[in-house]
């Protein structure tokens, strides 16, 4: 490691530790020969495939795309920021562990949306009227009736549609 001051190629650990998540280490150094001290910050490298897109074009998986893509899908929603990151680590973790050099985007979208469908059914429907290329109102009754048969809304849920299911108030017409 350079000194960032001298550049000086002889740097020495003074203290290491560990953060709380696990996944980097901060380490003091000093330099061997003008003395002064500074910290690094090391982090676990592990190559995730590559996208591939419907046009058939590849690119580098980004997690910050991820991410907006999760915060447009919940703009406004009662979701915290750490159930929003735990679902994106949770997508980069299903990614890692596929094992695959590359990975259609397809499924990448699929990943992204088993995530929404656990944290907000709003958000989901968001996500999955641009994802699917909803064309009408038709498109939207049909994902929230299968979503809300499939999965109903629990306590950490507020109900899709206001005065019940889109089931229920079919039955009462």
């Amino acid at each position: 490691m350079h000194c960032p001051f001298c550049q000086h190629t002889d740097t020495r650990v003074i203290d290491s530790r560990v953060s709380e998540d696990g996944a980097t280490i901060r380490r003091r150094r000093g330099c061997e020969a003008c003395g002064e001290r500074f910290s690094t910050l090391e982090t676990i490298e592990l190559k995730l495939p590559v996208i591939v897109k419907s046009d058939g074009g590849r690119e580098a998986f980004d997690a910050r795309k991820l991410r907006v893509g999760f915060d447009r899908a919940l703009r406004k929603r009662p979701v915290s920021e750490e159930r929003i990151e735990a679902a994106v680590r949770a997508v980069v973790h299903q990614l890692r562990m596929s094992g695959e050099r590359e990975v259609p985007s397809i499924r990448l979208g699929e990943f992204v949306m088993d995530e929404l469908r656990k944290l907000d059914h709003v958000g989901y429907v968001r996500f999955a009227s641009v994802y699917r290329s909803f064309e009408d109102v038709a498109d939207f009754r049909d994902e929230i009736e299968k979503l809300e048969r499939d999965h109903p809304a629990g306590d950490d849920q507020l109900p899709l549609l206001e005065g019940g299911t889109a089931r229920a108030k079919k039955a009462a017409r």
